[in-house]
């Protein structure tokens, strides 16, 4: 039997132990589970659609130190879910994770959160691959005037974008890895020739201080953000930049049962999507708050600051930088979908949704979960109907994901060396309850940043899953009837 084989065996056994059969099929290596993640991030989505949060923070220091901050706690939270990922993989995840460390009820409410978080991450990115680089970028490349593109034509074309991602997802899913490998490359090939190009083009000095002076801009012209006096609060406002963008990583852990050697390869797909990202947006954030005529301006230019910067360089060199960038969105939202549709099968699996065995079919011969690609794509598009889509998804994604990120890492701190005594080869050893801490507390700070005016309406949403939770729990049965996942078999 080949070497190959051999780890396929293996990892089948491990899923069996967990009390689960090897359906989907297992073809990604360590570094497709690595590109799922690192596409996800996509400094290329985040990065340039999120930018302004920061900027009409505070200022440069949102940008030169903000990113720096929130990308720490990244880093911390990563960690904490890669060592648990290395005990548990499967394709439930987080959901799985949280059952196990803290009962089904827990692990129900993380699944929730995570679904949910997930499915605005999908709307989010495919909302903003029409509005910031297909209407922005693209449609003046073809000739068109932007005025006359209504909100028709944005249903319509968010519509087409969702359900060509959903297509490719089910019916051809070792075409959709391979691209999803060559969008790793992309994003970074993109990012570099952008960064360079920026400083290359550029007229004048540098200025470096630009990037650690804090001003205030909350409540200025083309902040997004209401006044708030002080420092401490615009501050916080300014994390949700590095939070949006360094997010989604959890879809190295939903592919699991889908990569070959995943006690090994997907933690280290967690983290190293999280840290090569943080390092490589760092430098290509900076460079845009580097090249602008001066903070002010950006902030004034609002959502329109990066097409004025792209204004700055040749045109045919603009052009190939819009088609880049928006072929790495699109592929963005690709693996947000795909993502999204293995923790809807996983969950529905162990019956946790309505309609569980309808989700939780598989493609006989594709091996794709169908029913669970078409209806993730179907509730991440009636979340962009929403008027005021974009600022709304994009924090309420980023708040939903890190929360159920947070869940199953503080259950993780009481269960270690009690009930949870398996650990996987990714193991933090004796830093693993104060990684475990970090995380909680990162992950608390940048869930209350994401909270706070104008977006509230996330908070408000999350009392009211909580509330709808509590009553399909408690008073319509959902206690008794969910029996959480298979025991596992030491």
């Amino acid at each position: 039997m080949s070497e190959s084989n051999q780890a396929l065996d293996h990892d089948a056994a491990e899923l069996k132990k967990m009390g689960y059969e090897q359906e989907l099929h297992r073809h990604m290596s360590g570094f497709s589970n690595f590109a799922i993640s690192f596409s996800i991030i996509c400094i290329l989505a985040g990065g340039i659609g999120a930018f302004p949060f920061a900027l009409g923070a505070g200022g440069g220091a949102s940008v030169g130190i903000g990113w720096l901050v929130g990308s720490a706690f990244a880093v911390v939270v990563a960690l904490a879910m890669a060592q648990i990922s290395s005990s548990y993989p499967t394709a439930g995840g987080l959901y799985h994770w949280g059952s196990i460390l803290g009962g089904k009820g827990f692990g129900w409410c993380t699944a929730w959160f995570n679904l949910l978080g997930l499915i605005f991450v999908v709307a989010s990115v495919d909302f903003g691959l029409y509005d910031f680089f297909f209407k922005t970028l693209i449609v003046p490349l073809l000739g068109i005037d932007v005025a006359t593109l209504g909100y028709t034509h944005q249903t319509v074309s968010v519509a087409a974008i969702i359900a060509l991602q959903a297509v490719l997802i089910y019916r051809f899913p070792k075409f959709t890895t391979k691209i999803t490998d060559i969008s790793g490359y992309l994003i970074f090939t993109i990012a570099v020739v952008l960064t360079v190009s920026l400083l290359a083009y550029h007229q004048g000095t540098l200025d470096f201080g630009r990037l650690f002076t804090f001003t205030n801009f909350t409540g200025a012209e083309g902040s997004v953000w209401p006044k708030n006096e002080g420092v401490d609060l615009p501050f916080l406002l300014g994390l949700i930049l590095a939070v949006y963008t360094i997010t989604g990583f959890d879809a190295s852990a939903h592919t699991s049962e889908e990569t070959r050697d995943a006690a090994k390869t997907v933690p280290k797909g967690i983290v190293s999507s999280v840290v090569y990202s943080a390092i490589f947006g760092y430098i290509m954030i900076c460079t845009f708050v580097l090249v602008m005529p001066d903070v002010a301006t950006g902030v004034k230019q609002g959502f329109g600051f990066f097409d004025a910067l792209l204004g700055t360089l040749p045109t045919a060199l603009k052009a190939i930088l819009s088609v880049g960038i928006f072929l790495a969105n699109f592929l963005c939202g690709l693996a947000c979908l795909t993502s999204t549709s293995r923790m809807m099968f996983a969950f529905a699996r162990d019956g946790g949704l309505p309609a569980s065995n309808f989700l939780r079919k598989i493609h006989p011969t594709l091996k794709t979960p169908v029913a669970s690609v078409w209806i993730s794509g179907a509730m991440a598009f009636a979340a962009t109907l929403y008027g005021a889509a974009y600022l709304v998804l994009s924090v309420g994604c980023a708040v939903f994901l890190y929360i159920s990120y947070i869940m199953p890492v503080a259950v993780g701190i009481l269960a270690e060396g009690k009930t949870w005594k398996h650990k996987g080869p990714f193991d933090l050893g004796g830093m693993s309850k104060l990684i475990g801490v970090l995380a909680v507390f990162g992950g608390a700070v940048l869930v209350f940043a994401g909270i706070q005016p104008p977006n509230e309406k996330v908070l408000y949403v999350t009392i009211a899953m909580l509330i709808v939770m509590a009553v399909f729990w408690f008073v319509f049965g959902e206690n008794k009837r969910f029996k959480g996942p298979p025991a596992i078999q030491e």
